[in-house]
């Protein structure tokens, strides 16, 4: 098993945590960028791995650009918002396009896992491309993850999706800490009502039918995605909104799912 062929933890870093999804457009690197965000405002020490190779978006989302610098032996990452961040958009500025085969895709990851000088992390968010490929294989066997949150839309075709993407996870022994909605409702900046542009529940109904926690779901909010493209995250951009309060609720149920799966069963001595 896949459990079975890690080569060992990353130094100083507590807790490795993918970011996954079963497609493409359900919004996974901006859940990942203001997720990472959320949990940095609560005092942890927190890393970004952007794990999408064809399609590094977190130099963007983050705001931060240029080539990371090494000693030889480790990278040193980039910082932004507090987050400490590694990417291949920092190694290949000039946006040439990535046609890589799955070997040379898993050899970048492995590089960003073993060769960054992460340092002293609580939590490491990796934003892993959408589907079930190489990339999801090469994590599962390279490092002992604390687990997994699946990303989908609230429609109902999408839990069929984001069923494949969870199924993989539990072959490869990786525990799912649960599932976060996005996309859930538009709220009209103007009248504040609530539209369900993309249907509602789905998330839920896909936590009780695949037995996995629900952490939340996030509403379309304009200021998010001109935040997104202005490398601003909305706890820096609009801290008192409320969906900035939906991702300091989210980053808060997401350390107790860390918490309640990492607890250690206490040792019972027999007489």
């Amino acid at each position: 098993m896949a459990s079975e062929q890690h080569t060992g933890a990353i130094p100083g870093v507590k807790y490795p945590i993918a970011i996954a999804s079963g497609k493409g457009g359900v919004g996974k690197s901006t859940v990942s960028v203001n997720l990472a965000v959320a949990l940095g405002a609560t005092g942890a020490k927190v890393g970004l791995l952007d794990a999408d190779i064809y399609g590094p978006s977190i130099p963007i989302m983050m705001g931060v650009h240029g080539a990371p610098q090494g000693d030889g032996q480790k990278i040193e990452p980039l910082n932004g918002h507090g987050i400490k961040l590694m990417s291949l958009g920092f190694l290949m500025p000039d946006n040439s396009p990535v046609i890589w085969r799955g070997p040379m895709v898993a050899g970048a990851i492995q590089q960003f896992l073993r060769e960054v000088e992460w340092g002293t992390l609580d939590y490491l968010l990796i934003d892993l491309p959408p589907g079930t490929g190489d990339a999801q294989l090469t994590l599962a066997q390279t490092i002992p993850l604390t687990g997994v949150v699946i990303v989908m839309t609230p429609q109902d075709v999408a839990m069929q999706i984001a069923s494949k993407a969870l199924g993989m996870f539990r072959q490869l022994k990786v525990k799912v800490l649960g599932i976060i909605e996005n996309m859930s409702y538009f709220m009209c900046p103007h009248c504040h009502e609530s539209t369900e542009i993309f249907s509602r529940g789905g998330g839920k109904r896909a936590s009780e039918r695949l037995g996995v926690p629900f952490l939340g779901e996030i509403p379309l909010d304009q200021e998010l995605r001109i935040g997104s493209d202005l490398g601003q995250p909305i706890l820096t951009r609009a801290p008192g909104s409320p969906t900035a309060e939906i991702y300091r609720k989210l980053a808060e149920a997401l350390a107790e799912r860390v918490r309640i799966e990492t607890l250690v069963a206490p040792v019972i001595h027999m007489r």
